[in-house]
Formats: structure tokens, sequence, C-alpha cells
């Protein structure tokens, strides 16, 4: 228990980081004892069981909930707490994935365990927003039952997006940023684009030949490319990045453009911020949520901000 009397327990997730999150959970152990005495944890033998682990700690009593691993443990566990909703929750993030981007939206140091404990330690509280997404959906790789609606830290990508985490998954040398980066410039030469028209419900509207449509709620996703500059995860809306399909030449002109923030002027691509968007597609559709995959029987789906539902141990913004 902590001084402000918190019952602190951690969820790791050994498979995270193309399975070497197991390796650090000996430091992270011991860096938590020596600030959180007593407090509990677990460890995940399979792809979803961190918000299971979770939710029966919160059964047990405790009432901050810390997720060690990548963006999609981080959301598994966040989405099962916001499911739960239950008062005096608070979530708390360790990093220990391919591309933390959750973490680096909040402030958190995603290469130094020490830290990112000690930010933990000082048990200062951001209320922050969360994404929910309305379509009947469900993960792919976990054999989960659909739901009418999920919630997301981070981003929901399609197009692109999926093509990139597709090609992540069997990469076997690279890791973190480097793997993201690799695959992507893959990609760019690769993907044929989709079509998709989004809507942001006042006066915005696009449909035609897409490369890539991410709606993010923080700046940063794909391992650290800044997709929507201006973005933090407390301003009350979703952003939209649309990116119009290109040749493979130009494509990497966006591509670098985007690594450094500058894509939103280009001719391409439509930057919209909203509380909510709404999206249509010529057939059902897979995307990525915060690095994971999942399909819908949908061809129709909704994205809407949450503001400030999720207290969370974070540096001030």
């Amino acid at each position: 228990m902590t001084s402000s009397g918190r019952r602190v327990f951690v969820v790791f997730n050994p498979a995270s980081n193309g399975g070497r999150g197991s390796k650090q959970i000996p430091q992270y152990l011991s860096l938590l004892e020596s600030r959180f005495p007593g407090f509990g944890h677990g460890v995940s033998a399979r792809s979803g069981e961190e918000a299971d682990r979770a939710e029966v700690a919160v059964r047990e009593g405790y009432d901050t909930i810390v997720a060690v691993g990548g963006d999609g443990t981080l959301s598994a566990v966040a989405d099962r707490l916001l499911n739960l909703n239950l008062p005096g929750l608070t979530f708390g993030v360790l990093p220990g994935g391919t591309g933390n981007d959750f973490g680096r939206n909040l402030g958190i140091p995603g290469k130094d365990p020490e830290a990112a404990v000690s930010v933990l330690a000082g048990e200062t509280v951001r209320r922050v927003d969360v994404g929910r997404l309305s379509g009947t959906s469900w993960h792919e790789d976990r054999g989960e039952s659909p739901r009418p609606f999920r919630f997301f830290l981070n981003v929901v990508g399609f197009g692109f997006d999926v093509a990139v985490v597709d090609a992540a998954k069997g990469a076997r040398f690279l890791k973190g940023e480097l793997l993201y980066k690799a695959t992507a410039f893959q990609q760019l030469f690769r993907y044929p684009g989709f079509s998709v028209g989004l809507d942001d419900g006042r006066d915005f509207r696009r449909e035609d030949s897409t490369l890539m449509l991410t709606i993010t709620n923080g700046a940063h996703f794909g391992g650290g490319f800044p997709i929507a500059p201006s973005a933090t995860v407390d301003d009350g809306e979703l952003h939209a990045c649309f990116i119009g399909n290109a040749k493979p030449f130009r494509r990497l002109a966006l591509f670098d453009r985007a690594g450094k923030g500058r894509h939103e002027r280009a001719t391409e691509v439509d930057a919209v911020a909203s509380p909510a968007f709404h999206l249509s597609f010529p057939e059902p559709v897979r995307f990525e949520v915060d690095g994971d995959i999942y399909a819908s029987d949908r061809t129709e789906l909704t994205a809407e901000v949450l503001p400030a539902v999720l207290p969370v141990l974070a540096p001030q913004s």
C-alpha cells in the first residue's frame, strides 16, 4: 500500500515486444518493490489474459491497476476497467512493448524503466480522454465474442496502418520504432489502397481512394510518428488524418513528411479534429486498435471521444 493508501496491482505481458517483455519483469519487480512495498502482481499466459487478471485484482480490492507491455496490453486492460465502470479505479502505465505510443503521449519514458516507475511513485493523477468505437467487432486472435463497442486509448487505424501491423507480426530481428518504420517503408510499395467515407457530423465529408485513415486520441502512433502533431490526450477531441492514395514514390514523400509531423499541408491529406466521426465502407472491414487487429461484420462504424474519463498516473500536461 502506498503513502496515499493505494492498493497497487501490476499485470505483466511477457509476450510484449515480440516476446522480449519477459526480460523486463525482474527489473520492474525490483524497482516496484522499492517504491510500492507489498504490491500485487500477475503475469499473463495468453493474449488478452491481462484484462482478466486486472478484473480479478479489482474484485479483490485493488484500486490501482498498472499494465506493463505494449499499447495492445495497455488498451486491453484499460478497456476492461472502463467496462467495469467502478468508481475509484486508477490506471498506471509502464512501457514494455514495440510502439509505446500511449506512454509517449502521456510523457512517460519508454526506454528508462526507473524513470517510468518514478512517474507512478509520484502519484500524480491526470484525467485523460478515451475513444469509443461503436459497431460490432472482435479481436482476430483471441477467439472473443463480438462486442457492440470497444474503448481505445490511442488510435483506430484503417488501410495502410493495418498492412503495417500485419507485416510487423512476422518480423524476427527488428523491434521498436525501427520495426514500424521498416515495415511501413516496405508497405509503401505493396499496399493497394482502400475505400472509406469519413464524416465528422458537421461540415467535413471525404470519400475517395485512400492510403490510410487514422483516428487518434493523442499526437503519436506507429512507434513515434506524430500523425496528429497538435493533439493531446486531454483536449476533448479525436483527430482524424485522411491520406489519399498515391503512387509509391509520392507515398514515400508523404511518409517522410509524416515522420517529421509535416504531412498535414500535403494536398492528399486532410486533418480534422472532432468529438466524433462516422465511417462507411463498401464491405466489412479490418482495422487496428492500439496495435492489435480487429474485424467487423459491419460497413459503418462510429468513433467518439469520452472526455476525461480515465484517471492515469502520469505527468500533468
